[in-house]
């Protein structure tokens, strides 16, 4: 994908998650770091078309915002995020961050929704 935005880009929805070792600030920010990376790399993704990420977290995770780690690290200051807190349900996979990214890409480029970590069994058909 080259580095110009075109009138052919459309937007796009790209799913994900991961999740942390734990409720501290830095395992929060290994787990979203590697998340953002990941969803960039996957999808080649150029920064400035990423438009918005939503992150969801589980209700064990209260360390920190992963917007603010996601925007401090990633070079992300131009992209709009919002951190919300996961609907509680029973048996849900601990300490799970999950993305929904809002990007422009070219028509036909296949997307790849990155699962990682202990969230990879959530969707196993995207991993």
């Amino acid at each position: 994908m080259s580095g110009k935005m075109t009138d052919n880009n459309k937007i796009t929805f790209i799913r994900g998650a991961t999740t942390a070792s734990g409720n501290s600030v830095k395992e929060i920010e290994v787990a979203v770091v590697e998340l953002v990376d990941e969803l960039i790399l996957r999808n080649n993704l150029i920064k400035t078309n990423i438009l918005s990420i939503t992150f969801t977290v589980t209700k064990d995770l209260d360390a920190c915002f992963p917007a603010s780690i996601a925007r401090k690290f990633n070079g992300l200051d131009s992209v709009a995020f919002l951190d919300c807190q996961q609907m509680y349900v029973s048996n849900d996979v601990d300490f799970c961050i999950r993305i929904m990214a809002q990007v422009l890409l070219p028509p036909n480029n296949p997307i790849k929704h990155p699962y990682l970590r202990g969230a990879a069994n959530l969707r196993t058909d995207r991993c």
